[in-house]
């Protein structure tokens, strides 16, 4: 067999190796911002009036002066990916100035409340991210059904019951996730909710979402369902309920039923079964009955390469904690096998979807 090179030129064998190099070393990307947020440097240029200078932000964060080329060598990595802005000072020296991005924005502000830092913080954890280095060890491994609990000998829900600290990372992640989308969904298809008196949140954590909806329209009556760790630990609320259950055994009846980011961590056959607990608690379609999903449909919304490859990283990623993430051929068959009649995807908002299930 002759080498690859004979079949080949020079040009698209560099292209190949630098393609090959670029995927390699994505996980620097992900450790570069992830270093920036434990140095809080989006914040620091924040309260900087929007900009700082590689010095200006080395003696802000506590740097070592020693340590400056190296914080240059960072921010390189970043503003090439577009986490910061750079440009040079209008000054006669020419020094670059660090500023925000429309991506950075997203990380600056009170960590649990009003911004991502929270979710990224969850995705970026090296509790998380420690399984996938075994990936190909489970793989092979015909018995082992979960990455995560192969690496730490307990699923991800079991780590977060047993591990406060984690479990904290986890609640504040959701949180966070739930404050910034909910407000978009108002935002952008808020008439979903539109005549429905009685709604509830099945897994809705600690009410960020029910408590946006509730404000958004006070009429109706919003209640939180999730396990007892979770709702224990939630507070306290004048407009929205909280009740303790398990959503695979029973949900309280309502006029309609929300469900973030909730399917994908589960097989099809446990979504079968919540979808039938989901269609026993709404009335029928012509009484106002439905079930709002929000979730990823990989290959909806922009047909743009950033979108596209994020549903299947994600994909991937959550495949770690048996997750799933469905095309709508997929979410099809789960819908139809529970007995529900009809479907409407709304894309809007970036990688996951707003799905309307009528039974």
């Amino acid at each position: 067999m002759p080498p690859i090179q004979d079949k080949h030129s020079s040009r698209e064998l560099l292209q190949a190796q630098v393609n090959l190099w670029h995927h390699a070393l994505g996980f620097v990307k992900s450790m570069a911002l992830k270093c920036a947020m434990e140095l809080q440097i989006p914040n620091t240029i924040q309260h900087h009036g929007g900009s700082m200078t590689p010095s200006e932000l080395a003696t802000k964060i506590g740097l070592h002066p020693s340590k400056l080329p190296r914080l240059r060598r960072l921010m390189r990595v970043l503003t090439i990916s577009g986490i910061f802005a750079v440009h040079e000072a209008a000054t006669s020296n020419k020094e670059i100035v660090y500023g925000l991005t429309p991506t950075t924005r997203l990380l600056v502000g009170d960590e649990v409340k009003s911004n991502l830092f929270p979710i990224l913080s969850l995705m970026l954890d090296s509790t998380v991210i420690a399984p996938f280095f075994g990936m190909h060890s489970w793989f092979l491994d015909e018995h082992s059904t979960s990455l995560f609990k192969k690496a730490h000998s307990l699923n991800f829900w079991e780590m977060a019951e047993q591990d406060d600290t984690y479990n904290q990372i986890l609640n504040n992640a959701m949180v966070s996730d739930s404050n910034f989308l909910t407000d978009i969904i108002l935002r952008e298809c808020g008439d979903v909710f539109l005549g429905i008196n009685s709604l509830i949140d099945v897994g809705g954590g600690h009410g960020g979402a029910a408590r946006a909806i509730a404000n958004a329209f006070p009429q109706m009556k919003c209640t939180v369902l999730d396990l007892p760790h979770v709702i224990a630990e939630a507070p306290s609320d004048v407009h929205v309920s909280f009740i303790s259950g398990d959503m695979f055994k029973y949900i309280p009846p309502a006029n309609a039923l929300f469900l973030k980011w909730v399917f994908h961590d589960w097989g099809d056959e446990d979504c079968v079964k919540l979808l039938k607990n989901c269609k026993e608690a709404i009335p029928p379609r012509d009484a106002g009955g439905k079930v709002i999903i929000v979730d990823m449909v990989v290959g909806s919304g922009l047909n743009e390469i950033v979108t596209r490859e994020t549903h299947v990283l994600y994909d991937l990623f959550i495949m770690c904690v048996e997750g799933i993430e469905r095309e709508e051929f997929e979410w099809k068959r789960i819908f139809m096998e529970a007995g529900f009649g009809d479907y409407k995807i709304i894309s809007v908002l970036g990688v996951r979807s707003v799905i309307e299930l009528y039974p």
